[in-house]
């Protein structure tokens, strides 16, 4: 049977929206998968908890919030918050990807409406390249 590698979902966290993307580590590849609304907490996370169930990752991944400085903010707890409740939920790793710049790179790729979720997929690509 041929190696299928490790299935990622990676995680743009926002107060708002979360983007999410899918990746691979057979391919060392990623890409945007959806955006899901982060304002009410049971509803983000049962999102979540169906898009876990329809792809079947090994692990998650998570960016984390730094300024460009590398000093933490309020957000970068939030985010570790996101990542640890991701972890305590479903049971599975959690990885946590510096995300500095990430936005402006989605943007400047012209991701549109799909800025959080391009933003996800740079983080899972970045995440690929450095393991």
């Amino acid at each position: 049977m041929p190696e299928r590698g490790e299935t990622l979902l990676g995680f743009d966290f926002g107060v708002r929206r979360i983007g999410v993307a899918i990746g691979n580590t057979l391919t060392c590849s990623a890409r945007p998968l959806s955006q899901i609304d982060a304002r009410v907490s049971d509803r983000c996370f049962e999102a979540i908890g169906r898009l876990l169930l329809e792809w079947q990752p090994q692990k998650l991944v998570v960016g984390r919030p730094l300024h460009p400085d590398g000093a933490r903010h309020a957000m970068t707890d939030r985010c570790e918050r996101f990542a640890r409740q991701l972890s305590g939920r479903f049971r599975l790793p959690v990885e946590l990807v510096d995300e500095r710049y990430t936005s402006v790179e989605a943007a400047a790729g012209g991701a549109g409406d799909a800025l959080d979720a391009e933003s996800a997929a740079i983080i899972l690509r970045q995440y690929l390249d450095s393991n």
